[in-house]
């Protein structure tokens, strides 16, 4: 497991839902392919409503219903590994945005790790 703390680079994809690779959601490819290149993370957060370079709104309100929702994919990892990935974004988004933002991460700790530690206290950790 990759091991990320302090200084890191937060890259974040605004696509639409719709937008598709090979007939596969755009946003899956984007994780997967992120997976793949072993980058810390990827996360997928669905937008409730929004507008893009198109300037057409759109919105998950019943009376407006759209099919379309704005997509955000946010990968976290060192400056060094996320400036790799780009080439693989020039490929694949053709509509969106994509941006780059430091961040500094305080905790990155898998499922089950660390579990029932005790620190030199004695103190169960988290």
């Amino acid at each position: 497991m990759t091991r990320l703390t302090g200084n890191a680079l937060r890259l974040t994809v605004f696509v639409g839902e719709n937008d598709t690779w090979h007939r596969k959601p755009l946003y899956t490819e984007i994780v997967h392919r992120a997976h793949a290149a072993g980058l810390a993370g990827a996360s997928v957060f669905r937008g409730i409503e929004g507008f893009g370079a198109s300037s057409l709104i759109h919105t998950s309100r019943l009376l407006s219903l759209s099919e379309d929702m704005p997509v955000a994919v946010v990968v976290v990892d060192t400056e060094e590994r996320v400036r790799a990935f780009l080439p693989e974004l020039d490929e694949l988004v053709s509509e969106g945005m994509v941006t780059l933002d430091p961040c500094e991460v305080i905790r990155y700790v898998g499922r089950g790790a660390n579990r029932g530690d005790t620190d030199t206290k004695g103190k169960r950790s988290l």
